[in-house]
């Protein structure tokens, strides 16, 4: 004998159905009257998955191993709304790189400009606490593995390629990076110019050079962990635990001018070679640390500013915003904050969307 469903029970299955019919009676198949997941992603590239993405359908994390940087690796994905609606369109695509002291899996870092996106994709890879977005001279540190720039280069870009429906062409790709990200960004159009047709940088180390020794110490400080001052955490607060201690030599070599010895921190300087990005859309964004020398902003802004003045000798335009002590700059207070680097893609990401636009 079937047993009876009480009277609530009937006709809540009912409704269930009638909702599936009109779905279909619309051409769409009633498993979709669900909230969609993540979209299936495929290992490759020497990339494995160590799990199914977590997230939504826009704002998503996929964990990968890579033989080329020790420990497991998160990388952030928000896709524009109408991607999974729009099965056959192709979109640009913004890789932007964190800072010191973060990772992706720290959900601020999908700031609200690049969440309301409408017309590319961005995609938000492991850097490291303290990778600095580069192939470590030193592979033998307590860190393990730590070649970064193949990880983002030559694994991270094809593998995006191949799982979403990215335009994958120089024409539609960019990279733009806060504090260290914002080193990682220059260094890396500047190293792989036939990659990327726009490069951001916010807050940006982005003087390595003996005449900026301040920066140089801060990097030095984050590898052998005794606290930076330079410290590129989205989150309200910023931890100073970069891992364990590894030389000061261990990224470029040693950092001392001494006999030619820092000759890798001057290959790897960006206000040097500011020459190398010929072609290519240029942002800087900076702010003053409301001139106080203990706000790390305060020696960001030398930085950029060395920066600046290099394209300018190149006769390079570019989009350059100083924005002081923040007054007017949103809820900006003019330091190294997340207030400020949220403002910042308020201007930045219209403007690279209009670039690939125009580009198209």
């Amino acid at each position: 004998m079937r047993p009876v469903l009480p009277t609530r029970l009937l006709r809540a299955k009912a409704a269930v159905a009638a909702v599936a019919a009109a779905l279909l009676c619309l051409g769409m198949p009633a498993a979709h009257a669900e909230a969609a997941g993540p979209p299936e992603m495929t290992d490759g590239f020497g990339l494995s998955r160590t799990g199914a993405a977590t997230g939504t359908a826009t704002n998503f994390v996929v964990t990968v191993n890579t033989p080329e940087v020790a420990g497991e690796h998160k990388i952030r994905i928000l896709l524009p709304g109408d991607y999974e609606a729009n099965p056959t369109k192709r979109y640009p695509v913004l890789y932007f790189l964190h800072g010191a002291s973060d990772n992706p899996g720290n959900p601020n870092l999908a700031y609200p400009a690049l969440a309301a996106a409408k017309s590319m994709i961005t995609v938000i890879p492991d850097g490291g606490r303290r990778g600095w977005y580069a192939n470590w001279r030193d592979q033998n540190t307590a860190a393990g593995a730590q070649n970064w720039e193949n990880f983002h280069i030559n694994q991270v870009i094809p593998f995006i390629d191949a799982n979403l429906r990215t335009v994958a062409d120089k024409k539609a790709r960019a990279v733009a990076g806060l504090s260290m990200g914002g080193f990682g960004s220059l260094h890396y159009a500047q190293t792989h110019p036939e990659l990327f047709s726009q490069v951001g940088a916010l807050s940006p180390a982005a003087d390595l050079s003996v005449n900026h020794m301040v920066m140089r110490g801060a990097v030095v400080a984050t590898l052998t962990n005794i606290g930076a001052p330079l410290c590129g955490s989205s989150n309200p607060t910023c931890s100073l635990d970069f891992g364990p201690p590894v030389s000061s030599d261990a990224v470029f070599g040693s950092p001392y001018p001494i006999f030619n010895a820092d000759r890798l921190w001057n290959e790897a300087d960006p206000s040097a070679h500011m020459d190398r990005l010929a072609g290519m859309g240029v942002s800087l964004y900076t702010g003053n640390g409301k001139g106080n020398p203990a706000n790390p902003e305060f020696w960001v802004q030398s930085a950029a500013e060395h920066a600046k003045n290099a394209l300018d000798r190149l006769g390079h335009p570019s989009h350059y915003v100083d924005y002081g002590n923040g007054a007017g700059w949103g809820e900006c207070d003019g330091g190294h904050s997340y207030a400020c680097w949220a403002q910042d893609l308020v201007d930045f990401v219209p403007r690279l969307e209009a670039a690939f636009a125009a580009a198209a």
